[in-house]
């Protein structure tokens, strides 16, 4: 037997409308809120940000080698709890003589790296490089406490090299070579250690122009003939 209208209003579903559709929620602008769903924020459309910093990043990506030496992570203690911050140290590199290292601070650690990589690509500095593999001479560099000794060695030898410095020539392009680290264990004091020394390296190629010679009187090849001479200096130097 079917329903009166009252009885039938009387049994109707309060979360239902008056055809048996569902009622919609109050509350501001329904669900969404501020003119937008709940994933897309204020009508911006979901993951915009992550989208342009992926396309910036794929841009980025020219060759150079990137490599974290090391993330530090603070906290500050506020009324609500602690904030946390962090700071991330960076070296980068083309593998062929350039090297460059920089950080960056954020309270994210992907944003904290992408700044200390910019950091870095914007102080690469070139070194020159000894038949490609290794380092044209021995040299020392200091920066604070920190002392760091690197010499050339032959073919074979690898990187000898422990953290922040093993980086730094991976970077390099460096092959052959062995260092030593004397003082703190600072990261930041041995990448600076370290290019404080890579700085002051020189090819006998530049060091012949500076003087006006030919790089064979500077490697000592008189008693060579002047072919033999060129030869080695042409494989030596830069």
């Amino acid at each position: 037997m079917a329903d009166t209208p009252s009885e039938a209003a009387a049994n109707q579903d309060p979360a239902q409308g008056a055809e048996g559709q569902p009622r919609e929620r109050g509350g501001r602008g329904g669900g969404g809120g501020r003119g937008g769903n709940r994933d897309g924020g204020r009508g911006r459309g979901g993951g915009g940000r992550d989208n342009r910093r992926g396309n910036r990043r794929e841009e980025e990506d020219d060759g150079i080698i990137e490599k974290l030496v090391h993330i530090n992570r603070v906290s500050k203690t506020v009324k609500g709890g602690k904030r946390f911050g962090f700071a991330a140290l960076v070296v980068v590199g083309d593998g062929s003589g350039r090297v460059g290292f920089g950080k960056g601070k954020a309270r994210e650690v992907p944003e904290a790296i992408q700044k200390a990589s910019a950091a870095a690509r914007k102080s690469m500095i070139r070194v020159p490089l000894k038949e490609g593999r290794t380092l044209h001479h021995d040299g020392n560099g200091r920066f604070g406490a920190g002392k760091v000794t690197l010499r050339t060695a032959p073919p074979g030898t690898g990187i000898i090299a422990g953290g922040p410095m093993r980086a730094v020539f991976e970077s390099l392009g460096v092959a052959d070579v062995v260092t030593k680290s004397v003082g703190t264990s600072n990261p930041y004091n041995m990448i600076r250690a370290t290019f404080d020394a890579l700085t002051e390296q020189t090819s006998p190629k530049s060091v012949s122009q500076r003087r006006g010679k030919k790089v064979a009187d500077l490697l000592g090849r008189g008693g060579a003939s002047e072919a033999e001479a060129e030869a080695d200096a042409a494989a030596i130097a830069e």
